[in-house]
């Protein structure tokens, strides 16, 4: 039995999406969300498709579009981001994903602070992502001027700035404790990825429902950084984010009531 050339061309295309590991790429429609182990494979998949410079550009058609402007986010996307505001990490591209695929926070030094967590906190929580990205990355501009306050080699900022920062300089510190041997801009790269985990700390202290998300393994939390000079993404060890987990638990100083106000969290009603 022969089939006309357009159809088996056709059935060529779909079977090329279904095998592509794209973010997202089930049909359109809500579907079931892929788990967090899942998650980061896909997300491992389209970081080297961008590396290899095989980006395959999913979801940033007109198609996509008019289906943001109908559809509810928190069928599609699946993936919260924390990183920073550089214009070196473009997230959707690192990770070869579109429109409405990832949750992305942006802030100068990729710092947990109260806006920072309650954005993650909505990400997960209401967008139901089931992975967290907390993504640093190489020449890190807020943690290269930390170190080098924290050096003596600072410069008037801004008064805005200061605090913003303020929760890099003991993952700066931590880093010299460390490699007492790295002299100057050399600790630099150590104090990045000491960053990362700093704000995987901040964020377990100041958020009861982030904690409870990742204990339920609804969620699972990772550190990784971006290098800007070759489009990799280097993923940190995840038994690590265990060990800070038990950490801020233990902590005397991390909040304990998850919802705002004290209110305890309403179960939805029949039918919704």
């Amino acid at each position: 039995m022969s089939f006309p050339k357009t159809i088996l061309s056709l059935v060529s295309c779909l079977l090329a999406l279904a095998l592509s590991g794209q973010i997202g790429a089930a049909p359109a429609g809500k579907a079931k969300k892929p788990g967090p182990d899942q998650v980061l494979e896909l997300l491992r998949q389209g970081n080297r498709r961008f590396e290899a410079g095989k980006a395959t550009h999913p979801h940033a058609k007109p198609a996509r579009l008019v289906l943001a402007g109908r559809a509810n986010q928190g069928d599609y996307a699946v993936a919260t981001i924390i990183t920073c505001s550089d214009s070196r990490v473009p997230v959707e591209l690192i990770f070869d994903a579109g429109v409405m695929d990832l949750f992305v926070i942006r802030v100068a030094g990729n710092v947990c602070n109260t806006d920072e967590v309650g954005s993650i906190e909505y990400g997960l929580a209401h967008v139901h992502t089931p992975v967290l990205v907390v993504l640093g990355h190489t020449q890190c501009g807020a943690v290269t001027a930390v170190t080098r306050a924290i050096q003596g080699r600072g410069h008037a900022l801004e008064r805005n700035i200061p605090p913003l920062v303020a929760p890099i300089f003991p993952a700066v510190r931590r880093a010299m404790t460390k490699h007492p041997r790295l002299k100057g801009d050399t600790v630099v790269p150590a104090a990045i990825e000491e960053n990362v985990w700093q704000g995987i700390f901040d964020l377990f202290l100041k958020s009861p429902a982030v904690r409870n998300l990742v204990k339920s393994g609804r969620v699972k939390v990772v550190g990784a950084i971006y290098n800007v000079g070759t489009g990799r993404v280097r993923w940190l060890p995840q038994g690590k984010v265990a060990a800070i987990l038990s950490r801020a638990e233990a902590s005397p100083k991390k909040a304990i009531e998850p919802m705002a106000g004290g209110a305890k969290k309403k179960k939805p009603a029949a039918g919704h």
